[in-house]
């Protein structure tokens, strides 16, 4: 039987710490599986300048606060950090929470983030290639790290569409896929991955199936996604949060889980 879960992407921008801290813990009172934000350094919509806040100091502060909910960023870019060190910081988020982080990761997008902080935003073809460089990097680090991981084995999600490269990324690695989108257009990825599993001999059912829903009137469409092949609904939600949706989606989980 299928376990289906609930998360929520709290979006780190336009807000206070002490609002991102209230939205994530009563995320948790209220059930979530599964809490996360981004990684970004600027807004990514309204005020182009206004407050915005660096991912990974929050999830090791979602880490010290929280006690049930599993995390992650949605996603971490691959550029930012060099393979070793983000290897290390999750290692350490992960002892931090008690086993409870998930590496969210992607190739990297936002051009604003790159020219601000001095990084090389190139082609979203060198982009795709680092991250296919890095991942393995990030394995063989928590094999060597003193001391390794809770988890040992940090779980991977890795966000993205591509059908060529990234969906063959996460056949390969990925515990978690993520993706955005209609439940029609979830379908046909989610098919194209089961593709890349069946050419790379890995079993389709080791990925669980993730989507990020942004427009909160899908909510109402979660049996579309079931369909589709999603098993964990993540919900975004912007500041001031207001987890009307979120809690129909727990309903929804209550009864489709029974």
């Amino acid at each position: 039987m299928v376990h289906f879960k609930v998360g929520v992407q709290f979006h780190p921008q336009h807000i206070t710490w002490e609002s991102y801290k209230v939205g994530i813990l009563q995320a948790e009172s209220l059930g979530v599986d599964t809490v996360w934000n981004w990684d970004h350094f600027y807004p990514l919509y309204g005020e182009k300048d206004g407050a915005h806040f660096e991912c990974y100091s929050l999830l090791a502060a979602t880490a010290a606060l929280t006690q049930t909910v599993h995390f992650g960023a949605m996603v971490t870019c691959n550029s930012y950090r060099n393979p070793n060190l983000l290897a290390d910081m999750a290692r350490t988020i992960d002892h931090i929470s008690q086993g409870r982080f998930i590496l969210g990761i992607g190739a990297g997008w936002f051009e604003r983030d790159y020219a601000e902080y001095g990084y090389e935003f190139g082609s979203a073809g060198n982009r795709l290639r680092a991250l296919e460089k890095n991942l393995p990097v990030i394995l063989a680090r928590w094999e060597k790290i003193n001391p390794p991981p809770v988890q040992h084995k940090i779980p991977i999600l890795i966000g993205g569409a591509g059908e060529k490269k990234t969906l063959r990324m996460v056949a390969q690695y990925a515990d978690l896929w993520n993706v955005l989108g209609s439940p029609a257009d979830f379908a046909h990825k989610n098919q194209v991955l089961d593709e890349w599993c069946d050419r790379l001999s890995r079993d389709p059912k080791q990925v669980e199936r993730t989507v990020l829903i942004t427009d909160l009137k899908l909510v109402d469409s979660l049996d579309d996604y079931v369909e589709a092949g999603a098993t964990h609904m993540i919900l975004g939600l912007s500041e001031p949060w207001n987890f009307n949706a979120v809690e129909k989606a727990l309903t929804w989980k209550q009864k489709t889980n029974r």
